[in-house]
């Protein structure tokens, strides 16, 4: 008899919900049990419009859907700013977390977030759907490999988009009492994880604001960037912002290759994912040309990274609800990594641009 997927339950129907629960309900072990709004039509709607199982549930509240006994695990796809109150409640509530990013507005609300997820049990994941792509894995091995790559120097990651003025002037993330953070917690986030990513997840020391960030009327960020150093001489840089066309670069250079691809968070395909290495590339003899050129790889998938990021999650409340296994750590110890350096960032532009320490 085949295994019950986990049960699923969606609290708020904004934007980026419509690609999860798609995602939800494309994962071979995962299904969308039920669909909250604060409005009962909204969410009639919402189920409706994105093809939910005609016995999905609907509620026309956060704490109904939190009080079904057939909900296993949340997706949690509200404003930051309500992150600590639902988030800490669903934990309490012993349902197992999957939110977005960032997961709070500062590390201390992430800390308790994070208390109630480990006194009650359950699995937290933040939704950073690209670092399970199969391309992420096959990256890491480049990265790991000390002939082609040799020891990290320096990683550069920049996320961008044009923003209409209609986004610049309603939408949640220029809102200080929804979304504070603005384009630092919302593209900032990705380029946070990609350096850490690179760096094998090791807190840099220090984190420093670059100068002359963009804040709209409300005070949110628009765009901005910082640079990160290591006790061992390593660098990043990263740029996010709402005001830039389009880009998503990231890369990584090591003493003997380099690693760059231009759409690391989102590819351009949903199926297939490229990005391209160098390893002790030179000059010809006349310096008109390289030799060893760089070498562009493909991977190709059955599944978007998102529902490889379903699978995961759904995989190890499995373990736990089946197996009485404990919570996997690695997760939210990524999560408060990242969190803890986008607070260095804010703490740097709030301190003029100083260097601020990362104290773990």
């Amino acid at each position: 008899m085949a295994e019950r997927p986990i049960r699923f339950g969606i609290i708020g129907c904004a934007e980026i919900a419509r690609k999860v629960s798609r995602a939800i309900q494309l994962a071979p072990n995962a299904t969308v049990s039920a669909v909250a709004s604060r409005n009962v039509d909204k969410a009639a709607n919402f189920a409706k419009a994105n093809g939910f199982p005609p016995e999905t549930k609907i509620y026309g509240s956060y704490e109904s859907l939190l009080d079904d006994p057939d909900v296993d695990a949340v997706y949690l796809p509200l404003p930051t700013s309500l992150h600590l109150k639902w988030a800490v409640l669903t934990a309490q509530k012993k349902k197992h977390l999957l939110t977005e990013k960032p997961v709070a507005l500062n590390v201390a609300e992430f800390d308790q977030i994070l208390k109630a997820c480990e006194e009650n049990g359950v699995q937290i994941m933040d939704g950073t759907m690209w670092v399970h792509h199969p391309r992420t894995h096959k990256m890491k091995e480049f990265l790991n490999d000390k002939e082609r790559f040799g020891q990290l120097k320096t990683v550069n990651s920049c996320f961008t988009f044009f923003a209409d003025p209609d986004f610049l002037k309603n939408d949640i993330r220029v809102k200080p009492d929804l979304d504070a953070l603005g384009a630092l917690g919302d593209a900032g986030w990705y380029g946070i994880r990609s350096v850490l990513w690179a760096a094998d997840y090791e807190l840099p020391k220090t984190v420093t604001a670059m100068q002359h960030p963009v804040l709209n009327e409300a005070s949110v960020l628009l765009e901005c960037g910082a640079s990160l150093l290591w006790d061992n001489g390593k660098i990043a840089t990263f740029h996010c912002s709402f005001l830039s066309n389009l880009t998503m670069n990231l890369t990584a250079i090591g003493t003997s290759g380099t690693l760059h691809l231009t759409d690391f968070i989102i590819p351009y395909q949903e199926h297939e994912a490229s990005y391209t290495t160098s390893s002790k590339p030179g000059f010809n003899e006349l310096v008109t040309g390289w030799v060893q050129l760089p070498s562009e790889h493909t991977v190709t998938v059955d599944l978007p990274q998102e529902v490889c990021m379903v699978r995961e999650f759904a995989s190890l409340v499995k373990n736990i609800k089946n197996n009485g296994a404990q919570p996997d750590k690695k997760w939210p110890t990524i999560s408060r990594k990242t969190q803890l350096v986008l607070d260095a960032v804010k703490a740097s532009i709030d301190k003029g641009f100083q260097p601020v320490e990362i104290v773990s």
